[in-house]
């Protein structure tokens, strides 16, 4: 028993895998074309129903499609409305593959496998490769169904299973929540479904059983879209995985009230359990389709009454673009971290204004608002660091793999800035307001420039990390010739002025000097955040900045 639970577990494993196979080399292959497809079609809900069909027919991931389109509701690029039509036609779409494979394919796995095999390891190109490891997954789900036909073949008569499946048959909301707990932890109804029919085709688990498993497939199928949805996004972001579970919800009440006449129907028409319930699965989601379907306008009014926008702003240290459903897809995910990283830029300059504001001004609520958006900056590159380190390396092609450095050479340096700034240049302007320090004339200006330097730097670095555009980066990299003037100026002012031995004069002065190195500072690492990089890239960069000794000579 020991052993066959072990080769059962693993049957299970196998059938997960295949199934997550056929799911990432689809969305690596035309993940971004079917983002951009499902957008383009989520105008209105007819298509947007046959849109959400479409997309889940290929993905086989009801989950994978309502992440999606839960980014978009989120973001109001669209309206509620056709949003929930699309996750009905997800829903769907989701029984295709399962609708399939209750027809004897066994014949199938073999071919699948090798032609899979032949396509992954001879291909030079991406797409084909991806969809190699479409059918290898196929061919190991076929191969996961067989194996698990042959397991529970000796022991569908065994006493004790048939008396525990006889109290879950004669307990169908025991069986529901039984379903619904496996697809929630496994995240695939597909999967758990094919479960459901390989264990009815030999007899273990009655019909009216496997019904009311696949009422509870379907209802754990619309609980990890509710708990997966960003959590920053508020009432917005959970008005659409709400009300596909509560759809769902209303759907398995009605199936468990009418489990028995369809049960006896299906028994009667169909001979073969496992495609009784492969089509009892179907039906379900048809039917919830056409009894929600003309009243979507009601319900996402009701579902806005229950969850409305946010009230209060926004978080700033949340991410927004780093989605969870992207990350299958590589270059939606860098998409998605490089404009994370603008938004990194965008706290950055605020910080730079508002630092501006407290040299130049007395208010000291600003330092602490400032310091605040230091903040902001560790927690935004903490996230896009965990994000893009969460990909798998091997779905990276050479040119992913660079763009990934280059957008975390970004994050860090900007995050190193935002340091100098707090630490540095907030503390040197907190001094200054403490011992009541006016600037001279000459010093305003210079700092007023520096600070302005460093804003259109900034712009200046977040252009290049968009369009990695070489001449931009040589501009970017001349800047620090011009702070490496200013602080010289400072520093020949400051002599000057210990030179003239007055002791007011020369505290300024001093608080001016640290001030510009620091400025310096952040300009060095603005340029290294997305100069260096593109410049290293073209081979325009020297090793260090020493003549060779023997030119010296």
């Amino acid at each position: 028993m020991t052993f066959t639970l072990v080769d059962l577990g693993g049957a299970i494993a196998l059938l997960l895998w295949g199934l997550h196979m056929v799911q990432t080399g689809v969305q690596r292959a035309f993940g971004a074309g079917l983002r951009r497809m499902l957008g383009l079609a989520l105008g209105n809900r007819v298509k947007a129903f046959f849109a959400g069909l479409g997309m889940t027919a290929v993905l086989q991931s009801s989950t994978a499609t309502g992440l999606m389109i839960a980014s978009f509701a989120a973001g109001g690029a669209v309206d509620l409305m056709p949003a929930l039509a699309a996750m009905l036609g997800a829903n769907v779409g989701t029984t295709l593959l399962v609708g399939l494979l209750s027809f004897d394919m066994t014949r199938v796995a073999s071919f699948a496998i090798l032609a899979g095999v032949m396509m992954f390891r001879r291909s030079t190109q991406t797409r084909t490769r991806d969809l190699g490891r479409v059918a290898i997954g196929l061919g190991l789900m076929l191969m996961a169904l067989h194996e698990l036909l042959a397991l529970v073949t000796p022991y569908e008569d065994v006493p004790s299973l048939r008396l525990l499946l006889g109290v879950v048959a004669t307990e169908p909301v025991i069986a529901m929540l039984a379903g619904a707990v496996l697809t929630w932890a496994a995240h695939s109804s597909v999967a758990i479904v094919l479960l459901v029919m390989s264990l009815a085709a030999k007899g273990v688990v009655p019909p009216e059983a496997g019904f009311a498993l696949v009422l509870g497939a379907n209802l754990g199928a619309a609980l990890n879209p509710l708990l997966e949805s960003a959590a920053g996004e508020g009432g917005t972001g959970k008005r659409l995985p709400l009300g596909n579970l509560l759809n769902r919800v209303i759907g398995c009440a009605i199936g468990l009230a009418v489990l028995d006449p369809v049960g006896r129907l299906l028994g009667t028409h169909i001979g073969d359990p496992a495609r009784a319930i492969a089509l009892f699965h179907l039906a379900f989601n048809l039917l919830l389709a056409v009894l929600f379907f003309p009243a979507l306008g009601p319900y996402a009014a009701l579902l806005r009454r229950l969850l409305p926008d946010r009230v209060g702003p926004a978080d700033p240290s949340v991410p927004v673009y780093l989605g969870a459903a992207e990350q299958e897809t590589p270059a939606i995910a860098l998409a998605g971290a490089a404009r994370e990283a603008l938004r990194m830029a965008d706290v950055l300059d605020e910080m730079l204004r508002a630092t501006m504001a407290v040299l130049e001004g007395s208010d000291r609520k600003l330092l602490a608002d400032t310091k605040r958006l230091d903040d902001v900056l560790d927690r935004l590159n903490t996230a896009i660091k965990a994000y893009l380190t969460a990909l798998d390396p091997d779905a990276l092609s050479e040119a992913d793999h660079r763009r990934l450095q280059q957008i975390i050479m970004f994050t860090t340096q900007l995050e190193h800035a935002g340091d100098v700034l707090d630490r540095n240049v907030i503390a040197s302007a907190a001094k200054r307001l403490k011992r009541g320090i006016v600037w001279e004339p000459a010093e305003r200006a210079a700092l007023t420039a520096g600070m302005g330097s460093l804003s259109h730097n900034l712009r200046a670095a977040a252009a290049v990390l968009i369009t990695e555009d070489v001449r931009a980066a040589r501009d970017l990299v001349g800047s620090k010739e011009a702070f490496r003037r200013i602080e010289a100026a400072a520093t020949a002012a400051h002599l000057a002025r210990l030179r003239e031995a007055k002791p007011a004069p020369i505290e300024a002065s001093s608080l001016f000097l640290e001030l510009t190195r620091d400025l310096k500072r952040i300009n060095d690492h603005i340029v290294a955040a997305a100069a260096y990089p593109v410049l290293e890239a073209e081979g325009a960069l020297l090793p260090n900045r020493l003549r060779d000794a023997d030119a010296l000579t």
